[in-house]
């Protein structure tokens, strides 16, 4: 067992990097006989980093382009009449990234160019400060949508990618905010159900994804949010599969709307809201199944324990998500903690980690998604494979996005069944079915599963920072 931390970026190590990087492509294949070495499968999932906003600069992977080491793509400002480039931001907080509905992505995209970062964040900070004399008002000068971070900030999140699996063509499912890009990871959809409890009520949500939610918080006043149709705790539960949703407390990690700044509002696992939207879904209730959404202190235990359900996944509150404002080195601390008590307990060589961001936040990044239905992909996100049987020193450039962890679920423990109106038994208007689309790549590619199961990288929480 290795316990570490991340040493500081010398010239040696950076050059380590680059030759275990280059190494990647020729990595051998994995075996697809493998996957029933995988017991336990665990999705943790962050807040709003694009993947050149925190792996823009990793050796090897499809990050900034860059010529003599300086960025060669910039965003126009409307403020400053400049082009930014891309730049080292050393801070530990940001204080609002950049706006993230499907109205802002249309606007970072700018047609697949992916230089309206500026224009979208401008044009937010203009319309939420209302009078330069309020103090609870930031008219930022700073393009900070523009900045990147390196090993010398998030040191833990780099030694995961140099050891494990970086990802570096993960997109969000869907071109919007936090609780679509939730809702997809759990079911593959994202609707608006006309009935309560009428499945077949329930269309695709398009451009009203804010009223998955937003709409019934504001006035007039409206329902409960119902979400009728099927998820995949459903097959899970029917195929007497365990499963576990674990909330971090604290308070929510963002606006009920997708906004940038909100009043905050509390977390539990009790607490329904846009991550921790499960108890919000029919299936969830009917099926008795509310109880499986714990406290993430649970979590800890559990995988301390070698009590873990065979599928979970883990959501933080906003202190430690890595949504700014929060603190980066917090939300490191917290997600290697979670890994760390993995990596301990007795369930360490049976599992698989999947490591992600839910959406970009605004935050720069120039790779254009591809489009697969009306809905998405969204921008892409950092992704990361932690496992005893994952490819070491690996970096995976397969098209990815969160549809592909449903996928891996099912095939390691439905038989390779799909959330399908066709075949799952309980019909919904989906309009495809996600896990099937061509596009999309095999998670089992980032496996070796006749390799020697690594060893635990055993990480401190809060390591001293690296130099730049």
């Amino acid at each position: 067992m290795r316990a570490r931390g991340l040493p500081r970026q010398s010239a040696a190590v950076a050059g380590l990097i680059s030759l275990l990087a280059a190494a990647c492509s020729s990595a051998p294949a994995a075996s697809q006989t493998g996957s029933g070495k995988i017991q336990h499968v665990i999705v943790i999932m962050q807040e709003n980093r694009s993947f050149d906003n925190y792996f823009g600069t990793f050796p090897g992977a499809d990050g900034i382009p860059m010529q003599n080491g300086q960025p060669t793509v910039c965003a126009p400002d409307p403020l400053s009449g400049t082009c930014a480039k891309p730049y080292h931001d050393t801070r530990d907080v940001t204080l609002y990234g950049g706006p993230h509905t499907a109205q802002y992505a249309a606007v970072d995209i700018n047609g697949g160019k992916m230089d309206g970062f500026l224009k979208a964040f401008r044009a937010t900070t203009a319309t939420t400060c209302k009078g330069t004399q309020n103090p609870n008002c930031v008219q930022s000068v700073d393009p900070e949508v523009m900045g990147y971070h390196t090993a010398a900030e998030i040191p833990n999140y780099w030694t995961y990618a140099s050891d494990f699996v970086l990802q570096d063509h993960m997109f969000e499912p869907t071109l919007s905010w936090s609780l679509p890009a939730h809702l997809f990871m759990v079911s593959e959809w994202a609707a608006l159900c006309s009935v309560p409890g009428k499945v077949s009520t329930c269309t695709s949500a398009g451009d009203n994804v804010q009223c998955l939610l937003f709409c019934a918080e504001s006035p007039p006043k409206g329902p409960t949010p119902d979400y009728a149709w099927t998820d995949l705790t459903y097959l899970l539960h029917a195929r007497h599969v365990s499963w576990g949703y674990y909330v971090a407390e604290g308070s929510q990690p963002d606006c009920a709307d997708g906004d940038v700044s909100c009043p905050a509002k509390p977390q539990s696992a009790q607490t329904p809201e846009i991550w921790n939207p499960l108890p919000w879904f029919d299936t969830v209730k009917q099926d008795g199944q509310l109880s499986n959404i714990r406290p993430v202190t649970d979590f800890t235990t559990e995988a301390l324990n070698g009590t873990l359900p065979s599928v979970s996944w883990v959501v933080p509150s906003q202190e430690v998500s890595d949504h700014p404002p929060a603190s980066i080195r917090s939300g490191q601390a917290y997600v290697t903690g979670l890994i760390n008590a993995v990596m301990r307990g007795p369930d360490w060589n049976s599992t698989a980690i999947f490591l992600s961001w839910d959406d970009w936040g605004g935050f720069y990044d120039h790779a254009a998604p591809p489009s697969v239905d009306s809905a998405g992909y969204g921008l892409r996100v950092p992704g990361l494979v932690i496992s005893p049987y994952a490819k070491q020193r690996y970096i995976d450039h397969q098209t990815l996005s969160f549809d592909a962890y449903d996928k891996f679920i099912e095939d390691v423990f439905l038989g390779g069944a799909r959330i399908d109106p066709a075949t799952d038994g309980r019909p919904d208007l989906r309009p495809d079915v996600r896990e099937s689309q061509p596009i999309l790549g095999d998670l089992m590619r980032d496996f070796d599963f006749s390799q020697q199961p690594a060893l635990p990288v055993l990480l401190r929480p809060k390591p001293t920072p690296a130099s730049p």
